[in-house]
């Protein structure tokens, strides 16, 4: 077996407990293969020799890539979509092995994912690699570029935010879905009153390419229905009114969404935002692999 062979047999056995580490601390799939994949290319413009400690290097970088992202999220004051807890989990011990870290990953349900968007950027990735992963805070604090002790600190706030959150955040869900229920009534009667009461005045509606090509009108002349940004109230209104008749309400990587499926299987996801009782954001996405890749579970029946 050659180098490279042998190197890409070690990075896959990482691969799970890598993916398992960038979801909780991203709370997307999608992102969390994204930074995975990164961290095999830059495994691959690096010297292996030079790495003696393989598994701490990949989460070395997988950590400070997600790292990034987090604090680009903040910049841009995005609300997260994707992800939250349903348990409070105690502080993992740093001397557990490999199978405490899978069940203290696998126990992580989407109510926490939504606590985790509170944190700030540092906070959760502390939180994250000690809590949940058992990584020393010595090693955290090398990642951060900040003291063992001040990660500990960081991760010590970030607990007693999550052991305070979690109620909240589940009775958020549950009205965030009754939003979702009712947006959807309100698009496919063609309720123009109903969908405006539902939407914030800042809406924004993001489509990918493949949402936007698929949504072409093929009855009139072939323009796309969705576009790829949308603004306001009008133009978001507007790109649902009489529309979404075979959307059904899901949990998408655990919080509420509209799903369009048929045959039973997934072909677009319409993400939902809610803050205070309306739709701030709407995401659709139709790209096979991002779709594929989302968790869908609980979902309603065909309108």
């Amino acid at each position: 077996m050659n180098d490279s062979h042998r190197l890409a047999e070690q990075f896959q056995s990482n691969r799970a407990r890598l993916e398992a580490v960038a979801f909780r601390m991203l709370g997307s799939h999608a992102e969390a293969e994204d930074v995975v994949q990164e961290a095999w290319l830059r495994l691959n413009r690096t010297d292996a020799n030079e790495v003696g400690n393989l598994a701490g290097w990949l989460t070395t970088v997988v950590t400070r890539l997600a790292l990034d992202l987090l604090r680009a999220r903040k910049v841009r004051a995005e609300e997260s979509m994707e992800g939250v807890p349903e348990t409070v989990l105690p502080a993992a011990d740093a001397q557990a092995g490999p199978e405490h870290e899978a069940l203290l990953a696998d126990s992580v349900g989407p109510a926490l994912l939504v606590v985790l968007d509170t944190l700030a950027p540092a906070e959760r990735v502390a939180f994250v690699l000690h809590d949940m992963f058992a990584v020393p805070f010595d090693e955290i604090a090398r990642m951060l570029d900040r003291s063992p002790e001040a990660t500990r600190q960081l991760a010590s706030r970030a607990r007693r935010r999550v052991q305070g959150a979690g109620e909240q955040a589940m009775a958020d869900r549950e009205r965030a879905r009754q939003v979702v229920e009712a947006f959807l009534l309100a698009s496919r009667t063609g309720n123009l009153h109903g969908l405006l009461s539902l939407l914030a005045p800042d809406v924004v509606m993001h489509a990918d390419v493949d949402a936007v090509e698929g949504s072409r009108d093929k009855q009139g002349d072939g323009a796309p229905i969705l576009a790829r940004e949308r603004h306001g109230v009008d133009a978001v209104a507007s790109a649902f009114l009489g529309r979404a008749q075979a959307a059904q309400t899901a949990l998408v990587d655990g919080l509420p969404a509209a799903i369009w499926a048929p045959g039973g299987v997934p072909r677009a996801l319409f993400r939902f935002a809610v803050r205070e009782g309306r739709v701030v954001a709407i995401d659709v996405v139709a790209e096979p692999a991002r779709v594929a890749s989302a968790k869908v579970t609980e979902i309603g029946p065909l309108p």
